[in-house]
């Protein structure tokens, strides 16, 4: 295999679109989300369109338990991860703070945040016994401006600014 890219949240938006790019430039995809349906439609799309290998897997970034066991199952061949592109995400809820549903705000973090980290530290050790990688934790513009209702949305982007940053820092020395 050449390239290997895995993407999260591939059933839609940016990373459907990031799927398609690389695909079309011949690099194989672990994609990953949470409806099985749309990842069987992309994956024969990108199959068929592209000639390259595919592997859809169906789990929700916020379970950590399936994360870990699904990520921590890849063959041999899958482990070889070059791209990391963290794009899960969502903003749930578009309510003052006042007015806001706290399970509103959980599920922004444990898929904006957790979510991100969980698959992180799934696949940073693939990187670091190969010496290399690349992690790409989609951002926003609300981690760096805060707007009216965007209360913890906006939070959770900003802690995705820093833990870019972070990262960065942290796995450096292992040219990731």
């Amino acid at each position: 295999m050449d390239k290997i890219v895995l993407i999260t949240g591939a059933t839609s938006g940016i990373g459907e679109a990031c799927a398609k790019k690389f695909a079309a430039d011949g690099d194989h995809l672990i994609i990953t989300g949470r409806r099985a349906e749309r990842l069987q439609k992309l994956t024969a799309e990108l199959e068929n369109n592209y000639g390259v290998k595919i592997l859809p897997l169906v789990f929700d970034v916020q379970d950590r338990q399936a994360v870990e066991s699904t990520l921590g199952t890849l063959t041999a061949e899958w482990q070889q991860i070059d791209i990391l592109i963290n794009n899960a995400g969502l903003a749930s809820g578009r309510a003052s703070f006042e007015n806001a549903d706290m399970n509103d705000w959980e599920t922004m973090l444990n898929t904006n945040v957790y979510g991100l980290l969980y698959v992180s530290k799934a696949i940073v050790p693939f990187m670091i016994a190969r010496k290399k990688g690349h992690i790409i934790n989609m951002g926003s513009i609300a981690g760096k401006e805060v707007y009216e209702n965007g209360n913890v949305y906006c939070a959770s982007k900003f802690a995705v600014d820093a833990i870019n940053k972070a990262m960065r820092i942290d796995l450096l020395k292992h040219n990731i």
